[in-house]
């Protein structure tokens, strides 16, 4: 017979769950050294975030030890290979996961973030039911949301892509004989030079491949993965700045580990759960295919740095300032 009263649950003594008992997250805390930053990342996030700058290593090795991909004619210009002579299906702009999953991939990333929010038990009531945790992850997309943006469409004129593009000393070939000076040739962007018939050349090109599926797949993995804690029997320990000044540890685990993954919890749960990882997959293969046949290293690192960058003001500032970290709040609390 099953014990009825505590029992003891990845080193912390828990109530045992009943059958009909609702998935939820506890978690623990303990006063830590001054000396600790809140900025630093836990060990899980730091695999995590890990994969991404292995899995553009991965690939620009392999652009150089696969005899393919090594003899085939590359055009800086268009950033890829000639169709004529890609060396995989992959390395074709006109690809069907290019064309129809990275040309809008906030588009994919911000329906599995819902499904996630507003499906799995662990947010709330299924439904559109606004309950505080979904109110702080939908601030928490909305930064995110608002960084693409001024990346990738709009900054108060060009987008920050374009604009480094300038800066480095990029333009627009065939527009530059109509092009006025002084702050004119500030608002010629990417796309209004494609629209033109122009080539757009010169400049340095943060690579905004590597910045939406990095910033995507992230941010839905920082999100989901509270959720597998409990399940693996592994704790996710954070230190966060407390509000007389200290800092603390915090461990956060799921008190239902299974349930929280979709196991037994029906089937919105797991769309809720699983969607955001299956977009994140692919997010992933794509990333390597874009490493393996597309952009300059440092085009590709300059993207991962530009997406790391919202991920830290997203997930890791709001540990040290407290205002902040009431608003956003953090996955998992």
């Amino acid at each position: 017979m099953a014990p009825s009263g505590p029992v003891r649950r990845n080193g912390i003594l828990t109530s045992k769950p009943s059958a009909q008992s609702t998935s939820s997250m506890t978690r623990t805390s303990s006063p830590t050294s001054s000396t600790t930053s809140p900025l630093l990342l836990s060990s899980l996030e730091m695999l995590l975030l890990s994969v991404y700058p292995i899995t553009l290593l991965l690939g620009s090795l392999f652009s150089l030890l696969d005899p393919s991909a090594r003899k085939a004619p590359y055009n800086p210009v268009l950033q890829s290979h000639p169709p004529a002579y890609a060396p995989s299906y992959f390395a074709l702009k006109r690809n069907l996961l290019n064309a129809y999953f990275v040309k809008i991939n906030w588009f994919w990333v911000s329906l599995a973030y819902v499904a996630f929010l507003f499906l799995h038990k662990v947010n709330g009531p299924r439904g559109l039911v606004l309950t505080p945790r979904r109110l702080r992850g939908l601030v928490r997309y909305a930064i995110a949301t608002v960084w693409w943006i001024g990346v990738t469409q709009w900054l108060f004129g060009p987008p920050l892509i374009d604009r480094g593009f300038r800066i480095t000393g990029g333009a627009c070939e065939l527009a530059s004989h109509y092009e006025g000076s002084g702050g004119k040739r500030e608002f010629v962007t990417s796309q209004a030079c494609k629209i033109a018939g122009g080539t757009w050349k010169g400049g340095h090109d943060i690579s905004g491949h590597v910045f939406i599926l990095v910033l995507g797949s992230a941010f839905l993995a920082m999100e989901v993965l509270p959720m597998f804690l409990g399940k693996r029997g592994m704790r996710d320990e954070r230190v966060v700045k407390r509000r007389d000044g200290g800092f603390e540890r915090m461990e956060i685990e799921m008190s239902d580990g299974g349930d929280e993954i979709g196991e037994g919890g029906g089937i919105l749960s797991r769309i809720g759960v699983w969607m955001p990882i299956v977009v994140a997959g692919l997010s992933w293969w794509m990333l390597l295919m874009t490493a393996a046949y597309f952009h300059t290293w440092f085009e590709k690192l300059t993207g991962l740095l530009v997406a790391f960058f919202a991920l830290f003001v997203v997930f890791f500032m709001p540990r040290a300032i407290i205002a902040m970290r009431d608003i956003v709040g953090m996955p998992g609390v």
